[in-house]
Parts: structure tokens; C-alpha cells; sequence
């Protein structure tokens, strides 16, 4: 029979790793790779898997997804972050498709958010697919910084899974700000370093252009209050990439 890794990276995740790994806990075998946690979070972690590793020298996502794979022993890995909950009906896309073991293919899952109280269906945030599920000899995530993106063979075929993975996102505006900053500094490091520039007033027309993609091409007033908050702090959080990028440059 073929089996399944499913392999997260975390760090300081005590709230949301035990539902998490409740919903993992079908896997053959759970991989746990922290960043150096300073909560309770490898203990609750340990309720589920014994294969628990530290990697603290944080290189970025990429980096750290492939090391976390490389713990993995299965013949398919399922990438899971702890703030994420494999439903009942991804659960059984899954199962299905490691029994078939077509190792011809990868696998995207829809991703349905919940974010400031409420599960957001538009704003360009749902389906929001995201490759998950992989034939752990044939595909490897990439190096980035941030962003990180799963690589594999041109012959092998991307298909969809059935079900939704769940995202319990951003706690709370602070969450929001703490997380949207790490990933402004990591996006405008990656950028500075293969030499782009950028100017505060190319910022300011990305943070425009976001918010009217998000909240009107993209239908984010059907998502009530929290469509409008999420489309103006996604166009917040646009500027202070550039922001950053731009100040990184002047302080150079």
C-alpha cells in the first residue's frame, strides 16, 4: 500500500496546531519541523507524531519546506500549515488519490479563508488554490524567501482535489500587521537582491490597484465589513513592500 507524509513547519503555533494535527491524524506519518517555538507547541505536537525536528536558522519558507520533505518517508507528501483543517471531504479526495498512486501528477486544493470572524468567498480570496499534494521523489519546493513555490517535472499534470482546505488566517489586526510586515521585509530582500528598485509612488498605485481589484473586480463587497478591512489593508500592506524596498535602497 502507498502512504502519506503529511509535513508542516511551524513555529510558535499553540493555538492552532491541535486541531490542525486532529485533522491530519489519517496520515501514515505527521512531519513537524519547528522554527525554534517558545510557546507549548512541541508538546502539543507530540500528542500526535514522534517525528518532531528543530531547524532554528531560519532561511526562509522555501528552505524550510525543503527540509521539512526531507524528513518525510512516505511515498506522497501533503504540505499542511498549522493554521490550516483538512475537511472531511479533502480528506477523502486525498485518500483516494495516494491509494491510486498515480505519480503523474500534483495536486492543488481549494482554500476557503476564515479571517476577523467570517469565511471570505470573493476578494480574489476563494478558490484560492494552492499545490499541496505531491509524489515526494518528483517535486521539491524552490528557495524563496517568501512565496514559495512547489517545482516538478513539465510531464507531470496538474489536477484539482476535491473538498476545501480550511485557513483560519489572521486572529486579529495585530496578526495581521506582525505577519503582513515579515512577509513585506522577506519580499523586499528577495527584490533587492537580483537588483530591482522601486520609488514610494509606484507603491502608492499598487496599493490603489489592489484595493479596487479586491473590493470591486474581484467582488469583495459581497464579503460585507470584512471585504472592505481586508481590501484596505491589503492595499496597506502593497505600499509597505514597496516602502520597504525603497528605504532598503536609500539606506544602501
Amino acid at each position: 500500500m502507498t502512504t502519506l507524509s503529511i509535513v508542516l513547519i511551524v513555529k510558535d503555533e499553540s493555538e492552532n496546531i491541535t486541531p490542525c494535527l486532529e485533522s491530519a491524524s489519517f496520515a501514515d506519518e505527521i512531519v513537524v519541523v519547528d522554527a525554534g517555538s517558545q510557546d507549548d507547541t512541541l508538546e502539543l505536537a507530540a500528542k500526535y507524531t514522534d517525528k518532531i525536528f528543530v531547524e532554528s536558522d531560519w532561511q526562509g519558507y522555501g528552505v524550510q519546506r525543503q527540509r521539512a520533505q526531507g524528513y518525510a518517508t512516505c511515498e506522497w507528501v501533503l504540505m499542511l500549515d498549522a493554521d490550516e483543517r483538512i475537511t472531511p471531504e479533502l480528506r477523502e479526495s486525498i485518500c483516494e488519490i495516494v491509494k491510486i498512486n498515480a505519480q503523474d501528477s500534483v495536486y492543488d486544493t481549494a482554500r476557503l479563508s476564515h479571517c476577523f470572524g467570517s469565511f471570505i468567498r470573493h476578494s480574489g480570496w476563494y478558490p484560492d488554490y494552492v499545490t499541496r499534494l505531491f509524489p515526494r521523489a518528483k517535486a521539491q519546493y524552490d528557495s524563496s524567501l517568501v512565496h514559495e513555490k512547489l517545482e516538478y517535472p513539465s510531464e507531470l499534470q496538474l489536477r484539482k482535489l476535491s473538498g476545501d482546505l480550511l485557513h483560519y488566517t489572521y486572529r486579529d489586526i495585530n496578526h495581521y500587521l506582525v505577519k503582513s510586515a515579515g512577509y513585506a521585509e522577506a519580499w523586499s530582500k528577495q527584490r533587492y537582491a537580483k537588483g530591482k528598485r522601486a520609488t514610494l509612488l509606484q507603491g502608492a498605485l499598487h496599493a490603489v490597484g489592489c484595493f479596487v481589484r479586491m473590493y470591486i473586480l474581484r467582488a469583495g463587497f459581497l464579503d460585507g465589513k470584512q471585504g472592505l478591512l481586508l481590501a484596505l489593508l491589503s492595499g496597506h500592506s502593497t505600499f509597505v513592500k514597496y516602502a520597504d524596498l525603497w528605504v532598503r535602497e536609500r539606506q544602501a
